[in-house]
């Protein structure tokens, strides 16, 4: 019965190696990368739009506007919030004000960079 049950343990091990190597040659083409997963940094969008101040949170450099469509972005209209870069942009704007401004994604989060 010993026999037998190595018999069978080897013949398990041996079935399992081309199964094994097929998995390896899938994997060289992989070389130079990395198995932990990562995300690499979105690329960075500009784009320009119009619309009407909600509110400014003069702190958090933050300005809440509810704009159009952003083809340049592909976004459609909504309300949002966007850090002013660079903050002394906020100055002398006020909740109601209808701008134009430019706008840019980044990983933290949209920014306005100019106001007209």
């Amino acid at each position: 019965m010993r026999v037998f049950t190595i018999g069978l343990i080897t013949l398990a091990a041996l079935s399992a190696v081309p199964a094994f190597a097929d998995s390896m040659d899938n994997m060289k083409g992989m070389a130079g990368m990395s198995m932990t997963k990562s995300k690499a940094a979105p690329a960075s969008k500009t784009g320009n739009g119009t619309g009407v101040i909600t509110a400014i949170d003069i702190k958090a450099s933050k300005l809440t506007i509810k704009h159009g469509p952003i083809a340049a972005v592909g976004w459609p209209g909504m309300t949002m919030a966007f850090k002013a870069n660079p903050p002394f942009m906020l100055k002398g704007l006020k909740v109601g004000d209808k701008i134009s401004f430019t706008m840019k994604t980044t990983p933290a989060g949209p920014e306005v960079t100019a106001i007209r």
